[in-house]
């Protein structure tokens, strides 16, 4: 089974080959782990990760709960410090204290709630917390205007059309909320975005809108963390896929090294299923013969 790649433009490329790597030329990544972990007390939370984030690429990191996504996450957007490894930004070895630190070095994180607020309209979320003012201190003023224009560029820009920008954020749909989050990343100077499962609690077809942005941003130069636990979807837009089990990285390959039908039976746990078979063989009454093979048995997990 092949999937082609999604594009900026939502079409897909016929010859199923991601866009073309528009890493700088040493290849240096924009953002690096080496052997990273992170420990809390005696809990290993994450061991030994390795990921590199190039500029114009999606990286997909998959994994089941409890394969510390939301570590790794935590790590890169400066809310939590590695305790093992390094962690390097443009080449540069840091450690980062707080998330504005990450802000300040380009990293931005799209989380699963938005940083919404429901009943304010588009623009004054697009611009929460960064509000544009004018006149003379102190009786500075929001600059409303300059606002709504600035917001109706920039989604436009990433090919996000709203009819109305003081309709109230809460009246899109998931998907157009996401979008709105990552325009409002890109607008803010982010050049790494991590986006934590964007299509989680979406439909198809809003599932499809999110990853038409995700797509959009990596062709304006983008290095995109696109955290999933759906191989269909990350296989659409993914350029490298890393696939994260109880804090280890077991599988790190480029598109071009991997299949659909690998990444979903990396995905399901293949060790443990065939495991979970032979196991099965010592049980009187049960007949081996009659279970479908491992990779069957994974890709039958995934669907479930």
């Amino acid at each position: 089974m092949t999937i082609n790649p999604i594009t900026a433009d939502g079409s897909v490329s016929p010859n199923g080959t991601a866009p073309k790597d528009t890493a700088p030329a040493d290849g240096t990544p924009t953002v690096e782990l080496r052997g990273a972990g992170k420990a809390y007390g005696n809990v290993r939370a994450l061991h030994g990760v390795d990921l590199a984030v190039h500029p114009g690429q999606v990286t997909c990191v998959l994994g089941d709960n409890g394969a510390g996504k939301s570590t790794l996450i935590k790590i890169i957007s400066g809310l939590h410090q590695h305790t093992e490894g390094a962690f390097l930004i443009d080449g540069e070895a840091v450690r980062l204290n707080t998330p504005r630190e990450a802000l300040d070095r380009g990293i931005a994180t799209v989380y699963q709630d938005l940083a919404t607020v429901p009943l304010m309209p588009v623009w004054r979320n697009f611009f929460l917390g960064s509000e544009m003012t004018k006149g003379p201190w102190p009786v500075r003023r929001l600059d409303i205007a300059a606002m709504k224009q600035t917001a109706d560029t920039e989604l436009r820009a990433m090919g996000i059309v709203l009819d109305d920008l003081d309709q109230p954020i809460g009246t899109l749909s998931g998907g157009q909320r996401q979008s709105v989050a990552i325009a409002r990343a890109v607008y803010f100077g982010a050049r790494v975005l991590i986006l934590d499962e964007p299509t989680a609690a979406l439909g198809v077809k809003q599932s499809g809108v999110v990853l038409k942005y995700i797509a959009a941003a990596r062709d304006r130069g983008l290095g995109v963390i696109f955290i999933t636990h759906n191989p269909h979807h990350a296989y659409m837009v993914g350029d490298h896929f890393s696939v994260l089990r109880l804090g280890t990285m077991e599988l790190s390959a480029a598109r071009a090294d991997v299949t659909l039908e690998e990444l979903t039976n990396h995905m399901a746990g293949g060790a443990e299923l065939a495991a979970l078979k032979h196991e099965l063989a010592q049980v009187r009454g049960v007949d081996v013969d009659e279970l479908p093979e491992a990779a069957e048995l994974q890709v039958g997990a995934q669907r479930n």
